[in-house]
């Protein structure tokens, strides 16, 4: 058996995030006021048991799970670009979520939901094995200390807790743009027995980037600063 067959009990002690400052510019208040009630919610408010998307989203579609929008950059493009997906992002920076809302309202995207607080908890108590077509993690803080690297989001507990989430098929993609963390992406998922790289083949296991993750100014800087992005596409046999 493995872990995408089993539940998974995960009870952690040390969170992969840090809570900032909540203030909002004036127009993030305002997609805030019009929009959170309809389209956001809070994970500590959901009831118990798993969230019911295809009511929230009145309609039944393949179900994308993006852990970390930020500031939504990337989200509200990706989101626009895939009309026919139920897109989920969980953020715990309120002004992020804001700011989401509102390059979603400036594109005209309906299939966006968001879920505000920790994605681990969203996915241990809220959402159904076997119900997510893919899971996203963009750049997650990387936490460079090594001291600190135990505050990792990707860690073998949550990898196996995010895969017994997915269907069969249904995809794990990981981008950093920190080549220990990377590093260390790829030997958690390489661990993970529920998975397998669709790219092993290539060099390091390494995904080609692809040209549908739109191109962000955080990881323009990236480059300017030298770093490379590596990408990691995996999905569930």
């Amino acid at each position: 058996m493995n872990s995408s067959d089993q539940q998974v009990p995960f009870r952690r002690t040390v969170v992969s995030y840090v809570q900032r400052g909540e203030r909002m510019t004036v127009g993030q208040q305002r997609a805030w006021d019009r929009h959170w009630a309809e389209l956001g919610s809070d994970v500590t408010e959901l009831p118990e048991g798993p969230l019911d998307v295809q009511s929230w989203f009145g309609r039944s579609a393949p179900v994308v799970l993006e852990i970390g929008s930020g500031m939504g950059e990337t989200t509200a493009q990706l989101v626009a670009a895939q009309p026919d997906v139920n897109y989920l992002a969980v953020e715990v920076y309120k002004p992020g979520l804001a700011q989401l809302m509102l390059r979603a309202e400036k594109l005209e995207v309906s299939n966006l939901r968001l879920l505000r607080g920790d994605a681990i908890v969203l996915l241990r108590d809220h959402v159904e094995p076997e119900s997510l077509d893919e899971v996203r993690i963009y750049f997650p803080d990387p936490w460079p200390k090594k001291r600190h690297h135990k505050r990792r989001l990707v860690q073998p507990e949550s990898v196996a807790l995010i895969t017994s989430r997915l269907r069969p098929g249904g995809v794990l993609h990981l981008a950093t743009d920190w080549e220990n963390y990377a590093e260390q992406m790829r030997e958690v998922c390489e661990a993970e027995p529920g998975l397998r790289n669709r790219y092993a083949d290539e060099p390091g296991g390494w995904a080609p980037r692809p040209d549908w993750r739109p191109v962000t100014k955080f990881e323009n800087r990236a480059h300017d600063e030298g770093r490379e992005i590596h990408d990691l596409i995996y999905e569930r046999p």
